[in-house]
């Protein structure tokens, strides 16, 4: 059975998690497996980009580097990028053959689609990289990434998000997250002073030394970072991600070149891919409050849809500011709302709604609501 084939009966979520599933799965196979030095990368927002970021910075000083992420948007191999490029298919499916050998029957069977794919990575990454940069799926403490020793965990923004896994509060949510660091830690700049708190104590309970961005960076380092983020056009908040990429590299050792480090993004982190069409992955509050900065003083159109496990009435709220109208975009996902209810809640705030259809040449466009969202429109765009 090919990669695909397999994965296609994967479940990509579970109503109830086995949360001991992912701990003795590795502990059948680590016997198998030569790790190299693992960064975790946890939070809500932020945790793609800082990652590539990073990886990028540690490929400079002639480093093998591997970095997954999550989710895809066109093909599977997104999620594992090895030395500067997307995995091959053939390197797929080598390991994927080798980890189904490895595997007992029950986990071949129980396994959900990300703590397999996490495997796949870890084998692939396992052959030659000095380190290997793993970007946490829903949450850290419980998160199948953070079962691999780590020598670094670096914490983006925490906000509200899968709150039905996580909890109702910044409070539980950030405990949760930050329950799944080890021996070093850095902390980003957060939104919520609570979080502070929090990581002091769960680093002094942990035993774990804990940093701040902040404190590693000196005045010429923001200063180039802010004339970076101008000259290569990124998004305003991919400052504090690019900082936290720099702090990780010093904390690793290594003094990266900021001016000699490829830049590029991860695809739909508030890419333009026309003078007036913007993408963003981008499904929760606080990246809502992200983009609002980012087209501030403007009116755009917004192509959305969004899962009914997401606030989005309080995201329409927070753009509401910079919407012109809203076009919902159909999308198939059982995880979906129902475009009545989105265009039920415009029509109280008052904003124009209707179904997405066509690009209008002469307005500005922001796709925005998840991956599904991004990844449907991007295939619209490029059959135009």
């Amino acid at each position: 059975m090919t990669l695909n084939e397999y994965l296609a009966d994967k479940p990509l979520y579970y109503k109830q998690i086995d949360y001991t599933r992912m701990p003795r799965a590795y502990e059948s196979i680590k016997k198998h497996i030569k790790l190299p030095k693992i960064i975790q990368v946890i939070g809500t927002n932020g945790k793609g980009s800082t990652g590539r970021f990073l990886a990028n910075m540690l490929l400079q000083q002639d480093l093998s580097v591997g970095h997954y992420t999550s989710p895809h948007i066109f093909r599977f191999n997104e999620r594992i990028w090895l030395n500067g490029k997307d995995v091959d298919d053939s390197i797929l499916e080598k390991m994927h053959i080798k980890l189904q050998n490895l595997f007992s029957s029950e986990f071949l069977k129980t396994l959900s689609y990300f703590e397999y794919t996490t495997f796949l990575a870890i084998l692939i990454f396992s052959q030659n990289c000095d380190f290997i940069i793993l970007e946490a799926g829903l949450g850290g403490e419980f998160d199948a990434t953070s079962v691999f020793p780590k020598a670094l965990s670096i914490i983006t923004p925490i906000g509200y998000d899968h709150s039905s896994f996580l909890g109702n509060s910044i409070e539980e949510i950030a405990t949760t997250k930050l329950n799944s660091i080890t021996l070093v830690a850095l902390l980003s700049p957060q939104y919520e002073e609570i979080v502070y708190k929090i990581a002091k104590k769960i680093a002094k309970k942990n035993n774990c030394k804990l940093y701040l961005t902040q404190d590693l960076l000196t005045t010429k380092d923001e200063t180039e970072i802010r004339k970076l983020i101008q000259e290569k056009n990124l998004s305003p908040f991919q400052e504090v991600n690019l900082q936290s990429a720099l702090s990780a590299s010093k904390i690793l050792g290594f003094d990266a070149d900021l001016q000699k480090v490829d830049l590029s993004t991860l695809t739909g982190r508030c890419q333009k891919i026309a003078k007036n069409i913007t993408v963003d992955v981008g499904h929760n509050e606080m990246a809502a409050h992200a983009i609002a900065k980012c087209f501030k003083n403007k009116k755009i159109v917004l192509v959305y849809n969004s899962f009914a496990d997401k606030e989005y009435e309080q995201i329409l709220n927070i753009l509401f500011p910079i919407i012109k109208r809203v076009e919902v975009l159909h999308v198939e996902n059982p995880r979906k709302t129902s475009q009545k209810e989105i265009k039920d809640i415009c029509k109280q705030m008052k904003i124009e709604t209707s179904d997405f259809k066509s690009i209008n040449d002469d307005e500005e466009y922001l796709v925005f609501g998840s991956f599904v969202v991004v990844e449907k429109f991007m295939n619209y765009y490029k059959e135009r």
